[in-house]
């Protein structure tokens, strides 16, 4: 959290805000924040350059500036605020850039866990991260063919495999139980034993699910807000996900709630049988 549709959101009320500003300085004050470059590289590079558009790749957001793209994810608690220069620095905002017009793009992160990239435009598809990511879910690309492909020797629950961002980027837990849900599937089933009809199931449910989500700017649980007072509606709209002991929407069995691959799973053991 957050997933594909929060980040989307994320870029789009961004894009409201920042574009055409230039950076005229940055305060860093958790160095770990950022993964690639160095520090000092990071600085010496982020400075004079001006954000030209904003996009996403994945979790990943993308600052597009002059000669660089600024990969920001945004890992659980993750979010951007604008302020005033000058205004107090509170105790989770952990990194502050400073445009010409005196405002500020802070980036806040209670648990600390995002992670930052100042990567060359010439060098973006070539290395990591995004070197390492799967399809996006509207790709022309994503067929029956391609993911029979991936999940052919896997014998791992496709609630697992469904996670990973080298196959599909973009779905996390929230999103995958609603997918298997309409898709029918049993989340503890393996990849290997999915026919042809359930893996055409699975890509265009999760086309239905992530754009519904992204119209409704997300799902809001917790912590997360896209930005101060932008609230994700998608959480009105789930069938199962935190639905356990309720009944399911299509058969009145009771959502269950078990655990896969370490990750917390809900789904209908009538509606998706194995």
């Amino acid at each position: 959290m957050p997933e594909l549709p929060e980040v989307e959101t994320v870029k789009n009320t961004l894009k409201k805000q920042i574009l055409g500003k230039k950076i005229v300085d940055i305060n860093i004050f958790y160095p770990n924040l950022i993964e690639f470059p160095t520090v000092d590289e990071f600085k010496k590079q982020i400075i004079n350059q001006t954000i030209n558009d904003m996009k996403r790749r994945g979790k990943w957001l993308m600052f597009e500036l002059d000669d660089y793209f600024l990969l920001s994810h945004l890992r659980m608690e993750g979010k951007y605020l604008i302020r005033k220069k000058g205004d107090e620095v509170t105790k989770h905002e952990h990194i502050s850039f400073l445009f010409s017009d005196d405002t500020e793009l802070r980036y806040q992160d209670t648990r600390k866990f995002g992670r930052m990239h100042l990567i060359k435009k010439s060098e973006i598809n070539d290395r990591k991260p995004l070197n390492e990511l799967g399809l996006e879910p509207w790709d022309s690309n994503l067929t029956i063919e391609y993911l029979k492909e991936k999940y052919k020797s896997k014998k791992l629950p496709i609630k697992t495999v469904i996670l990973d961002q080298s196959i599909i980027v973009g779905i996390g837990n929230i999103y995958a139980d609603e997918i298997l849900f309409l898709s029918h599937i049993n989340p503890l089933k393996k990849c290997v034993d999915l026919t042809d009809l359930e893996l055409q199931s699975i890509i265009d449910n999760t086309k239905k699910v992530l754009d519904l989500a992204i119209k409704d700017g997300g799902t809001t649980i917790r912590s997360y807000t896209s930005s101060e007072g932008v609230h994700g509606r998608f959480q009105q709209n789930l069938k199962v996900h935190n639905k356990e002991n309720t009944p399911c929407p299509i058969c009145n069995t009771n959502i269950i709630k078990i655990r896969v691959g370490g990750r917390g799973t809900c789904y209908c053991e009538n509606c998706q049988k194995l």
